[in-house]
């Protein structure tokens, strides 16, 4: 709105200057103009007033560019009419024309125009100085025409201008909605991965503590503080989710392969016999490749938990020249990782392949050759140096 009101008042102010200087060369100009014109009438107060009245009109040509232009088209014809020289009074007759074509839609621009014209020729015929007749239609016309035809070229390419601005700024919310779109379902994995593994490993613990707390009270105990500390890593891992979309919040280190060992140990209180094996020389990774890794390894165990039913599952981290592999198997019933709820939220299976692939790489899962079920990650890195 401030600059808004700063360019209108800017504008305002070019009137001022434009009018001050038509009047001012009207008034100089006009007696010269007059002696190359023998016939025309001298130049008395009333061409001076004529003048000033199609000057001054100028002042309100942006607040109302029709009134302006029948003001001066007014003044302008009565001043040819009274037989006064051609002069500086059709240069500001042009402005007035040129206006309303820039400030109106063609077809009110033309109408007005139209009438403008025709109210100008009245001195071709009737004129107490030199009377042209028709051949002074031609040139009439031509203080019409040109300024109309500069002010529909001008106003065609604002338009334009504006027609890309206005597509450009669509793009841009576009490709905002598109990012903040991206960043929500990023948000959204790894909230899922996050809650949904602490979830199942509290589920399976507290299914152990139900069973041992009337037989083995003393050992229910352990499955207790398992479940406390399994809950308080999740919702410790949750905050730095979350806390990472805050705007100035801390960055804190993100998950990534080397905490392997923790989530081995994290599983083996919920029940679940981790074997992890890395194979090749261990190197940092990029960190969006280290925990795509992660997740994999974390999602694929948290079905293994919840759906195969067995008690033991093995991660193979292979660091290859120019990639990562990740390999989680284990000997259950080969449908880890198929819950159809989290396959149509766009979860699991299906959310651990569109993170493989964002970073260039390929997710397979299925029934292994030996049995039970294989989920098999390849990710693409720089080669080793």
């Amino acid at each position: 709105m401030r600059w808004d009101g700063q360019r209108a008042r800017r504008g305002e102010a070019a009137d001022v200057v434009l009018a001050l200087a038509l009047l001012a060369f009207g008034l100089l100009a006009t007696a010269l103009a007059g002696d190359n014109q023998p016939g025309s009438r001298p130049v008395d107060a009333v061409c001076r007033v004529l003048i000033a009245v199609a000057a001054l009109a100028l002042l309100a040509r942006r607040r109302a560019p029709v009134a302006t232009l029948a003001l001066v088209t007014a003044a302008t014809a009565t001043y040819l009419v009274l037989g006064y020289p051609y002069g500086p009074i059709l240069l500001t007759f042009l402005v007035a024309v040129y206006t309303v074509t820039v400030r109106l839609p063609v077809r009110p621009a033309a109408l007005a125009t139209g009438g403008a014209f025709v109210l100008l020729l009245a001195h071709v015929f009737f004129s107490r100085g030199p009377a042209p007749g028709w051949t002074g239609v031609l040139p009439a016309s031509a203080w019409v025409a040109v300024p109309f035809a500069v002010g529909v070229v001008v106003r065609v390419n604002r338009e334009v201008a504006a027609r890309s601005r206005a597509e450009e700024a669509r793009g841009r919310a576009e490709e905002a909605r598109r990012r903040a779109d991206e960043e929500r379902l990023r948000i959204a994995q790894e909230v899922h991965d996050v809650v949904g593994h602490g979830l199942a490993a509290i589920s399976m613990q507290a299914e152990i503590a139900l069973h041992l707390l009337p037989k083995r009270p003393e050992q229910a105990e352990t499955a207790l503080t398992a479940i406390s500390r399994t809950s308080r890593e999740a919702l410790d891992e949750l905050r730095v989710t979350l806390g990472a979309v805050r705007q100035g919040a801390e960055r804190e280190p993100i998950p990534g392969l080397a905490r392997l060992p923790a989530l081995r140990d994290r599983l083996a209180g919920a029940g679940l016999a981790v074997d992890v094996r890395v194979v090749g020389a261990p190197r940092e990774l990029p960190a969006a490749l280290d925990l795509a890794a992660y997740r994999v390894a974390q999602e694929a165990l948290t079905n293994v938990l919840r759906h195969a039913g067995v008690a033991n599952a093995r991660v193979t981290v292979d660091y290859r020249a120019d990639e990562v592999t990740v390999e989680v198997t284990d000997r259950g019933a080969g449908a880890a990782g198929t819950d159809p709820a989290d396959e149509q939220r766009g979860h699991g299976l299906a959310g651990m392949r569109e993170r493989v692939a964002a970073l260039g790489g390929w997710l397979s899962a299925g029934p292994h050759a030996g049995g039970g079920f294989r989920v098999y990650a390849r990710l693409p890195t720089e080669p080793a140096p």
